[in-house]
Order: structure tokens, then sequence, then C-alpha cells
């Protein structure tokens, strides 16, 4: 008889900038969520398979819960919040610290409305002496009733097989969702745009990246060749970003292609032809039609 392996659905929640995407990154193995150190990195629910011989945990990877500001920021909590009820496990990443801020409390309230359980992952741990985090796992304690609390750091993948037990612990007994050899349901176009928004984020000043998107208007492979044609547009609010975001000369639409290109190579296993272009289109985060335009569909949350 062979043994039952468990399948089932994960979620990471939490502030935005917690390290909830470094966290995927590191229990997948390779780079899926884009990372940076600045909020609202994540815009979609990013699915992404783990496959062990226990069995399949596919993560859904959302957009930091916030008070939204704008529709684009309406349409991200709309999608985070649904997740939380269509889920086995709520992982919910938190700072290592002993104050409880507005932020985790509206987090908390939240949480405390859904059925599902929830491990509190206190990431971070690398930064903070080993002593204090017993006080932290105590502040947090009494906020909610947890399934589970375990103190990791996802920069360093301290305690990520334990983690991991820990969700095949809450998943039920069942077929696998996808085949051993997916990691992501993500198209590769989107995998794309995302990669050179990532570069942007990281690249530009503060006050820029909030206010781009990106999308990817050619995508092919050149017949017989192990070569594609990428063709992108990068879209922002201002004309004085546009100026910022090709840079003298065209430097700094230059730097981000080639950091962009760098990692597409890599995920495709290919060369990669990448030309950017940037517009600007005013507000494009207050309109309902644009925010559909650049793969936010309001209709899937």
């Amino acid at each position: 008889m062979t043994e039952q392996k468990k399948s089932g659905f994960a979620t990471l929640i939490g502030r935005p900038n917690v390290g909830k995407s470094t966290l995927m990154n590191q229990i997948i193995g390779q780079k899926i969520a884009i990372t940076s150190n600045k909020p609202q990195t994540t815009r979609n629910r990013i699915q992404t398979v783990y496959t062990s011989d226990a069995g399949q945990i596919v993560f859904l990877d959302t957009p930091g819960i916030h008070k939204a500001k704008n529709k684009l920021g309406e349409y991200m909590v709309q999608v985070a919040e649904r997740t939380l009820k269509e889920v086995d496990v709520v992982l919910w990443l938190v700072e290592p610290t002993s104050y409880i801020g507005a932020g985790e409390r509206h987090i908390a309230l939240q949480l405390s409305q859904v059925k599902t359980p929830v491990i509190l992952v206190i990431n971070k741990v690398d930064t903070v002496k080993k002593e204090e985090v017993l006080g932290f796992i105590d502040t947090y304690r009494k906020l909610l009733d947890f399934a589970e609390i375990i103190p990791v750091s996802a920069l360093k993948g301290t305690n990520k097989d334990r983690l991991i037990d820990l969700i095949f612990h809450y998943l039920p007994y069942g077929p696998m969702f996808y085949d051993e050899d997916t990691v992501t349901d993500q198209p590769m176009r989107q995998i794309a745009a995302e990669l050179i928004r990532e570069k942007a984020l990281k690249l530009l000043d503060e006050e820029i990246p909030h206010g781009i998107a990106v999308s990817i208007d050619i995508m092919k492979q050149r017949p017989g060749r192990n070569l594609w044609d990428i063709e992108a547009t990068i879209v922002c609010e201002r004309d004085s970003h546009k100026g910022m975001i090709i840079g003298k000369g065209g430097a700094m639409l230059k730097k981000i292609g080639s950091a962009a290109r760098y990692e597409m190579e890599r995920q495709l296993e290919a060369r990669v032809n990448l030309k950017l272009w940037v517009k600007v289109k005013k507000d494009w985060r207050d309109s309902d039609f644009l925010i559909k335009n650049f793969g936010y569909d309001k209709k899937e949350v």
C-alpha cells in the first residue's frame, strides 16, 4: 500500500515589507516572488508550489494587508482578505518586536474572524539577540489564539525545515494539485513584468516606484533559436518620473534593463533581447480600466 500524502494550500500574510516573498523564495529554492525593501512590492496572489516526499504545499503569497488609499490598494487588500478563507493554514509573518502597532492589530482583527489555523512566524530573528525571542513570542501570544508560533530567518533559512513540517501538519491528505516539477502557476510574461518592476524598485528613488506598472508588449522565442525577444513598457504617473526612470542619456533605463535581462535569462535558461520603453499615464492607480490592463483584475477578487 502506498503511503498517503498531504496536499493543500497555505498563505503568507503580513504587513508590507516583513519578508513574505523572501521566505517564499527560501522555501521554494528559486526566485518566484519579487523582493524589495519598499512596501507594496507584491500586487497579485503569487501561487508557488513546494513538493516533497511528504506531499505538496501550494503557497499563495498575497499583497500585504493594509488600509487602502486608492483603487489599487483596495484591490490588493480584497485579494489578501479573501485568501484567508480559502486556504488550509495561514502563516502570519511579523517583525521580532515587543511593540505591536496599529497595522499588526488590524491584521489580528482580520484573523480573529476566520476559522483557518494560524501559524505565527516571527521573521528576521537573525537581527536580534537569541534571548530576546521568548519575550517577543510572549507579546504576540496575547494577541490571538495561534495554532503554532515559530521564530525564523527568511534570509538565512533558519528553522525553514521545521516550518515546512508544521505546515504539513495542518494540511489534509489527498492527491497533489500540480506535477512535482511545477514551481509556479504564474505565466512567464507576468514573471518577466514583475522582474522589470523589481529592478526599477531597487534602482529608483523612494517616491517613484509605487506609481509604476510594467506591461509586456511582445514576448516571443525566435524560431529554432534559444533566444527570446521581449519588449516592455514601464508606465509611470508623472513626466518628472519618466525623466528619472530614463536617466541621463538613458543610463537608468539601461541599468534597469540589464539587471532584469540577467534574471530573465536565468529563469528562461535562454538568451534574452530586452527592449524597454517608458510612458506616462496619469493616476493609473485610480483607474479601473488601467488597473485591469496591467494585470490586476477585480473580477478575480
